[in-house]
Parts: C-alpha cells; sequence; structure tokens
C-alpha cells in the first residue's frame, strides 16, 4: 500500500478486522503486515506439534552377555541386535564377568570384537569397549 501514517494504518486494519503486525523495525519507514494474529499463531503451534509428533527419539537398548556365550544364545542375541538398529536405536553391549572369569579379559575382548565385526556392515562403534569394574562395554549405533 505504499508509506502510510501509524493512524491510518491502524485505522485500515481494524475496519477490516485484523491486527497490524511490525515486520521489519528496522527499515525506515517500518514494514508492517495485516493478518489476523490469532489464527497466524494457531498455524505456528500446529506446525510445530507435527514435527515433533514426526521426530524419532532414539533410545539405548541393552544386550547383556557372558564371555562364555553359547553359540545358539549369541544368534538369539545378535537378531535382537540387528532389529534394534533396524528401529533406529543405539545398542550399549554389556559383557559381565563372574569369579575367575576376570583373569580372562581377553576372551571377552574377542566377544566385542566378534560383534563389532558382524555389525560393522550395519552399525558403528561409538564408544569402544572398556572396562568398570567387572563389565566391559561397548556402544554402537546405526549407520
Amino acid at each position: 500500500m505504499g508509506p502510510v501514517g501509524l493512524d491510518d494504518a491502524l485505522a485500515m486494519a481494524e475496519e477490516k478486522g485484523f491486527d497490524l503486525v511490525e515486520v521489519s523495525p528496522q527499515a525506515k519507514p517500518p514494514v508492517v503486515k495485516m493478518m489476523d494474529y490469532g489464527k497466524y499463531k494457531y498455524e505456528q503451534q500446529k506446525k510445530a506439534a507435527e514435527a515433533r509428533k514426526k521426530q524419532k527419539v532414539i533410545e539405548i537398548k541393552e544386550i547383556k552377555m557372558r564371555p562364555t556365550i553359547d553359540d545358539h544364545d549369541y544368534d538369539v542375541k545378535m537378531r535382537s541386535m540387528r532389529r534394534f538398529f533396524d528401529e533406529g536405536d543405539k545398542v550399549k553391549v554389556t559383557l559381565r564377568f563372574r569369579g575367575r572369569e576376570m583373569a580372562h579379559q581377553h576372551l571377552g575382548m574377542e566377544l566385542l570384537k566378534r560383534i563389532q565385526s558382524e555389525t560393522d556392515g550395519f552399525a558403528k562403534i561409538e564408544q569402544y569397549p572398556k572396562l568398570e569394574g567387572r563389565q566391559m562395554m561397548m556402544v554402537l549405533a546405526p549407520r
């Protein structure tokens, strides 16, 4: 509409049932827009709610094993790990050592390396294996 005085702009907006919203206050003269501000806020709220609904929250799933795990049990754990990766979740692999197993930590490290090599195609290591007390843990994330 071009440059219009403030009183005239407010009167025109009131006449049409709109609000006068300042778009660019730094411009000379300041730029304003006639709009239904309540409707605008409602639409912005709807867009934000839709964006929140579509986002995926990444969870950390935990797989617990022992260093002397049998082949079938290992395969079952690997299947569930694969399912977690397909769902987009991270997986924390925890190895618990009991009693004299602490003297054979190399077995646990070999098991974690085996897991790493088998999941290499669809997962990457986010936290390398480390020993905390009687547990050795590693975190894997989907690629």
